[in-house]
């Protein structure tokens, strides 16, 4: 009996152990993609498509800037067109510690104010886009509970899956990551609602290899059960220009291109 007990303690304590470490790995893998080699600062065009069930598509042409600065990221975009958004602008800045949120504003030329997002909006659609304000933050991977799930191939590249539950409640049940064991970058994201069902998927299609960096130049954002997607572009894209921490404020919201 003794020999017999002895064994399945043994058997739980290895199965554990297992555990511990696949967990243990899925969250050095979200820091991989969280640390990944990145420019420390640059910009470009980008051509946001939204389209909806019956395959009508809406153009929206921005202009980005980004830098990345000690213990903080900002970045800040304009809108150039169509009329109807031309001079309105979207700030974000990301910190490295876990514990701040990010801080967002929108500035709306009709109303001449800057807004900031309140953490309470951030499940809002961004500029009537698939993707919501809390999309477009660096999500800090403490956020999270990381699970691995499998490697396997995706598109021809060798993926690690893992699965990310936030800590907190929060808009997203979980997230599910096909990740490039070479790029560190992820290359699929479906994304669940609250009733864990599938709600949107995101994939990048477009890669460029720009020095050290792998740079997304385009992904799209599916939500499949609104049957409606926006498509982004980057063109243009120039890093490590130089930029200074002064491009990014209010008062360059207001002021524009």
């Amino acid at each position: 009996m003794m020999n017999k007990i002895t064994l399945v303690i043994g058997i739980f304590t290895i199965l554990l152990s297992s555990y511990t470490t696949l967990a243990q790995d899925a969250k050095e893998i979200a820091y991989k993609v969280y640390n990944r080699k990145s420019p420390k600062d640059g910009e470009s065009d980008m051509k946001m498509t939204l389209i909806n069930k019956k395959g009508s598509e809406r153009v929206r042409d921005l202009h980005q800037y980004f830098i990345d600065l000690e213990g903080i990221e900002k970045q800040i975009m304009f809108f150039t067109s169509p009329a109807d958004v031309k001079n309105t602008s979207f700030m974000n800045w990301s910190y490295d510690d876990a514990s701040k949120n990010d801080d967002q504003w929108l500035y709306l030329p009709a109303l001449k104010k800057v807004k900031r997002i309140s953490s309470s909006s951030k499940d809002n659609e961004f500029m009537g886009s698939d993707f919501t304000y809390e999309d477009m933050e660096k999500r800090n991977p403490e956020r999270d509970n990381h699970k691995f799930i499998k490697s396997e191939t995706y598109n021809g590249e060798e993926v690690w899956v893992v699965q990310a539950t936030p800590k907190e409640e929060e808009q997203y049940s979980k997230k599910v990551a096909w990740i490039s064991k070479e790029k560190n970058i992820p290359l699929k994201i479906d994304f669940y609602d609250e009733d864990e069902e599938l709600l949107k998927t995101l994939t990048i299609t477009g890669l460029n290899k720009m020095g050290d960096y792998w740079i997304i130049v385009k992904q799209t954002m599916a939500n499949v059960q609104k049957n409606h997607k926006t498509e982004i572009l980057l063109t243009n894209v120039e890093v490590d220009k130089g930029l200074t921490e002064a491009k990014f404020s209010q008062r360059e919201m207001e002021r524009g291109l």
